[in-house]
């Protein structure tokens, strides 16, 4: 009988912390069940985001890195000039890095995520099977693929009130409620790129979705038509699953601020406002000024973490920092600002009694995992959707309304807050949280949906091997 073929996996992603670290979570799940995965991504994450992880990292993940076709000092935060450099310059040199690591070592998949739509063509022009992870819900999957396959004819899409009502297991949305990147208002480079990948799914062999069956059921089943779509997660660290290991499965492009966690661990049980809106998006000063009213008025503890970013507003009539710490001699010791923090150790201490968001997917699965009830405040690409997933299918939290300026008012918000954490159904909110946690660690559980889900890939993986 042949000795069987260890499987090696390449992961190839652009260099964003929220696209780096799905891919992580997933090589981890895939080597816990002794798959070998190489992850290649451009020469500047080896300096932005793996600075300080190739010890934890490389232990069982090995990474391989190529350039975009940029300097080093070319500031990325220009998606389209960094799109454009990776289709016309990158897409080749990671061509040729495939070819390198090919001659050492065979390939049983690629898995790319939907931001590198030119992978699948090099993995096709390799002859290596390949597989997407899509980081975003199944029900942004959903939305994309019936709009860009033309299996649905959409209303007009430049009123944000018209209505959509046939996307399966979700309610009535508008337009204002779809995901972004299809929208006329969307930068073309975004739109291209995904209508690249839809017109490229025909070459992927595997879709998996970073969210888990239970979640999302009805929308997984209205899919079975249309692709092979694997719910594999939540893909979320360990930590967040009640496991101690946490080195090497996350990069983070700050410095956590570790004076969150002893003060959050002053004060009484799910007493604490957790406010953050990830690291990408920067907040003008008229929102700041928004959130802070509504923290005051609460008259709650609340933990806010103001990114980094918040400097590059071109809001500039007040700084950013100003603002927040000025609140907080209004506040009298209430609240505590910070620039960055570890957030699954914030979503999992037992002080957080509800998170403010952008409901990012990310977030959103960590807040899942957690039990943490969501008080929904998107901004763009998907997180509209997300917004709806929160209010009217996972009904772990409430969407915050914005007014006609597109701002969520502070009397908005602090009515939220209210309502999540002590309104008439505060606890069903809460009790709805704590059942989507539990089903969200048991889809990962051996012989939960998730799990089942990564072994069937394996084992595909496996007889596509035995066939030479």
């Amino acid at each position: 009988m042949a000795k069987e073929k260890r499987m090696n996996v390449l992961m190839v992603s652009l260099p964003l912390q929220g696209h780096i670290n799905p891919m992580l979570k997933l090589a981890k799940r895939l080597i816990s069940k002794g798959v070998h995965v190489t992850i290649a991504t451009t020469e500047d994450a080896r300096h932005r985001l793996f600075r300080k992880h190739d010890s934890d990292a490389s232990s069982e993940i090995h990474l391989e890195f190529f350039p975009d076709g940029l300097s080093f000092d070319f500031e990325r935060n220009d998606t389209n000039s960094l799109i454009n450099s990776i289709e016309s310059k990158g897409r080749r040199n990671l061509s040729t890095l495939i070819t390198n690591l090919t001659k050492a070592q065979d390939y049983s998949c690629v898995i790319t995520n939907p931001f590198f739509p030119w992978a699948i063509d090099i993995a096709a022009e390799h002859g290596i099977p390949c597989a997407l992870l899509w980081i975003q819900a199944s029900a942004v999957f959903s939305i994309y693929y019936r709009y860009f396959k033309n299996i649905h004819v959409f209303p007009n899409l430049e009123d944000p009130n018209e209505k959509v009502n046939f996307i399966p297991g979700l309610p009535t949305l508008h337009v204002r409620d779809l995901p972004s990147f299809m929208l006329p208002s969307n930068p073309e480079h975004f739109t291209r790129l995904l209508k690249h990948l839809y017109q490229s799914l025909d070459k992927v062999q595997w879709v998996f979705g970073t969210s888990f069956f239970e979640a999302e059921e009805e929308i997984v089943k209205s899919m079975v038509s249309l692709t092979r779509f694997y719910p594999i997660g939540p893909l979320v660290s360990p930590f967040l699953l009640g496991e101690t290991e946490t080195n090497g499965v996350s990069v983070d492009m700050w410095e956590a601020e570790d004076s969150c966690i002893e003060w959050l661990s002053n004060k009484p049980t799910s007493s604490v406002i957790y406010v953050s809106f990830g690291s990408v998006i920067v907040l003008s000063n008229k929102k700041i000024k928004n959130i802070a009213t509504a923290l005051k008025n609460s008259n709650k503890p609340f933990l806010w973490v103001l990114n980094p970013g918040a400097e590059r507003s071109n809001d500039k009539e007040d700084g950013a920092d100003e603002l927040a710490f000025e609140i907080l001699k209004e506040t009298k010791g209430k609240g505590l600002v910070v620039k960055w923090c570890k957030q699954e150790r914030v979503l999992m201490h037992p002080s957080v009694g509800c998170f403010v968001s952008h409901c990012g997917w990310n977030s959103t699965l960590e807040a899942l995992v957690t039990g943490v009830p969501m008080i929904a405040c998107p901004e763009w690409t998907d997180q509209p959707t997300n917004s709806i997933l929160i209010s009217d299918v996972f009904k772990n939290g409430v969407q915050a309304k914005s007014g006609e300026d597109g701002v969520i008012s502070a009397q908005e918000l602090e009515r939220c807050i209210w309502e999540v954490i002590e309104g008439p159904n505060a606890e069903e909110v809460k009790n709805r949280a704590m059942e989507m946690k539990d089903l969200a660690r048991k889809a990962l559980q051996k012989g939960g949906s998730s799990d089942k889900h990564i072994s069937q890939f394996i084992n595909d993986m496996i007889i596509q091997n035995s066939h030479p």
